[in-house]
């Protein structure tokens, strides 16, 4: 019973983590993408000289999507998610297999919670620092 509710939780983690990794890196390449197409059409009509508004929209559009990634940190979200949902398929293949730490363990189930739940709380942690650093590294208006 005990195996189940923990088997279950694990499951679901690594849907969690997978889905979340995806959404990520989705939204990270569509930021990516229309950067960089903005940024090469900025020398385009800088040069052809009559549309200098689409010119300077074009630079807002880049600054807006390069500020957007810095606040929501798609690319390390979507790393960091993806090394947490492959961390817990090796702890299921391992406790399938009855190998690694689960090989001599007096209570495989609790050694298995054990490690997804550490695994799940260092990845919380991680995020809580990685939006903490991204908070402080924000220039403040005005400060030099």
């Amino acid at each position: 019973m005990v195996a189940n509710i923990t088997l279950d939780r694990l499951d679901d983690q690594i849907k969690w983590y997978s889905r979340s990794s995806k959404w990520n890196q989705d939204r990270f390449k569509w930021l990516k993408v229309a950067e960089v197409i903005a940024a090469a059409l900025v020398p385009f009509f800088a040069g052809w000289g009559s549309y200098p508004a689409v010119t300077g929209l074009l630079g807002v559009i880049v600054v807006v999507l390069e500020s957007l990634q810095s606040i929501y940190q798609f690319q390390s979200n979507w790393i960091s998610y993806r090394s947490t949902a492959e961390a817990l398929k090796h702890e299921k293949y391992l406790w399938y297999a009855v190998a690694g730490p689960y090989l001599n363990a007096e209570n495989p189930a609790a050694l298995l919670a054990e490690r997804i739940e550490e695994l799940v709380s260092t990845e919380h942690a991680k995020w809580t620092s990685e939006m903490e650093q991204a908070g402080k590294a924000k220039p403040s208006a005005g400060k030099t």
